[in-house]
């Protein structure tokens, strides 16, 4: 057993501070805080029934993508998309369009 003076490790970073001076990851959680500040303010036009089947996606320049979890309940979005890009723009929030995608639930 090898005896001697202890190594000495320096305190680590904060997790919370290395992500603050993480550019991209910085940009990540506001764009991801973006996309769920948008869900919070649709969700209530949202029937019960079908708010857990549709998950936030990115935020972009060209506008905001919902996933819907089934081709029947991106139907349905489809048919609510003025109503939810309305009540968005009433909100304050700054959108050209919501494009709706099917999440793919395959597994490569």
């Amino acid at each position: 057993m090898k005896t001697g003076k202890p190594v000495a490790v320096p305190d680590a970073t904060p997790l919370r501070r290395a992500l603050e001076r993480c550019e991209p990851l910085l940009r990540l959680q506001q764009r991801l805080a973006a996309a769920h500040a948008r869900m919070d303010a649709i969700r209530t036009f949202l029937p019960p029934g079908l708010a857990p089947f549709v998950k936030p996606g990115p935020v972009e320049d060209s506008g905001w993508t919902l996933f819907a979890t089934g081709p029947a309940v991106a139907a349905k979005l489809r048919q609510m998309q003025p109503l939810l890009e309305t009540a968005l723009r009433q909100q304050g929030f700054e959108i050209s369009s919501i494009k709706i995608r099917v999440q793919s639930t395959r597994s490569r």
